[in-house]
This record gives structure tokens, sequence and C-alpha cells, in this order.
């Protein structure tokens, strides 16, 4: 009897390339050929509702975007971790993290 083949079960998702992702100055090329800004228009807009979102989580708001998902700060508790290399045991702090939820119409469109 042969062996179930293990490659058929959840691959973990790949990371994305610098060929795949889209840098900010492409995302100011997009939003200024999609409207009718300029490259100096679309960059302070872009840089402006990127400030909006960091501003909004470090006051512990969550960001909703319909369509896209919601981004929000969770907290971390502390946890023993191994320092690579030397193998030691070491308590990493609490912190934050950001999250994000992906929208389910963009999960369903995917």
């Amino acid at each position: 009897m042969a062996k179930a083949n293990k490659s058929a079960a959840k691959k973990p998702a790949a990371r994305a390339t610098a060929s795949q992702k889209v840098a900010k100055t492409q995302l100011i090329e997009m939003v200024a050929d999609k409207s009718s800004l300029n490259k100096k228009q679309a960059g302070e807009a872009v840089a402006t509702v990127l400030d909006t979102i960091v501003e909004a989580l470090r006051s512990g708001k969550s960001v909703g975007m319909p369509g896209l998902g919601t981004l929000s700060v969770t907290n971390t508790a502390a946890r023993q971790g191994v320092r690579p290399g030397t193998s030691e045991r070491i308590t990493i702090p609490a912190g934050k993290k950001v999250r994000f939820k992906v929208a389910t119409t963009l999960k369903g469109n995917l």
C-alpha cells in the first residue's frame, strides 16, 4: 500500500518576494493613475492616510477598512523563549503587537 503524500497537506503561505510587493512609491503611482491627483498630491494623500492609521493604532483604537480588513493592537503575555545560538532560556517580556483581520469580502475574492 502506498504512503499518503504529505505534500498534499496544507502548506504555509509563501512569503512575498520583492517583485510581488507593492512599495510606497508604486502605491503612490497607482493612486495618481486612478485619480485626478498628480504624484505629489497622491504622495501627500498616501502619507496622510498611513500617518492617521499609525496614530489611531498608537492611541489604542482599531482601524476598519471596508473591503480590506481591520487593524488592531493586542497585548501579548510574557513568555519563555530560547536565545538562538546559545540555547539559553530567556523571558520575552509582555508587549503589544498589531493584528490584521481580513474582511470576509476580500477573503472570498482571493
